[in-house]
């Protein structure tokens, strides 16, 4: 009795052992592809809730005044860094200011055409860059350093490019410099 009992739970554990395989290969040739293809679909359907929850706040007047205070700031920093077009006719004034109150003497300003300088910023639509030569006397560097950092505090941003400093005649306590500007300016739009 036992052999039989023993040839049954033989013939048992093979046929269990053959459908286990067999549902093994099933389940990785059948279902692994499918749970990976569903993890993928579920990743897909999270980023879409995102995008349609970011439009539903969109859409809120909340977030559109938010929006609009954001563009409003981030223009106000723009023009700490660029000039309107009408206003850079003011700009060499305030620079003549600018250098009187640091008191340097025979100052001479002139604005520069760009005549391939600007090739970097040519192809942008909404800003050029305009650029401006100065040239004075100073008694001291401290004169200079002082009228340099009052140039680069100014708003807009006034970038000096280059500078120059020749030293003054044996008997002259004046010391020639020369200094390349440059601003950043809104083109002119077309309406």
């Amino acid at each position: 009795m036992k052999s039989v009992y023993k040839e049954y739970f033989t013939k048992v554990a093979l046929i269990w052992a053959g459908c286990f395989v067999l549902f093994f290969i099933v389940h990785m040739l059948m279902l692994a592809p499918q749970k990976n293809n569903k993890e993928r679909l579920e990743k897909q359907l999270t980023e879409k809730k995102k995008v349609y929850n970011s439009a539903l706040n969109a859409a809120q007047e909340e977030t559109k005044l938010q929006l609009n205070e954001q563009i409003e700031h981030l223009r106000n920093k723009l023009k700490n860094f660029v000039i309107d077009f009408e206003d850079s006719v003011n700009l060499t004034f305030d620079i003549s200011q600018i250098a009187n109150e640091k008191e340097v003497t025979s100052f001479n300003i002139e604005t520069k055409e760009d005549s391939g300088r600007d090739s970097a910023m040519s192809d942008y639509n909404y800003i050029s860059e305009s650029h401006i030569e100065i040239s004075f006397l100073m008694a001291d560097f401290n004169q200079f350093a002082g009228l340099l950092n009052a140039l680069e505090r100014h708003r807009p941003a006034i970038f000096v490019d280059s500078f120059a400093i020749t030293r003054s005649k044996k008997g002259s306590s004046d010391h020639q410099a020369n200094m390349s500007l440059a601003v950043f300016v809104r083109k002119r739009q077309d309406s």
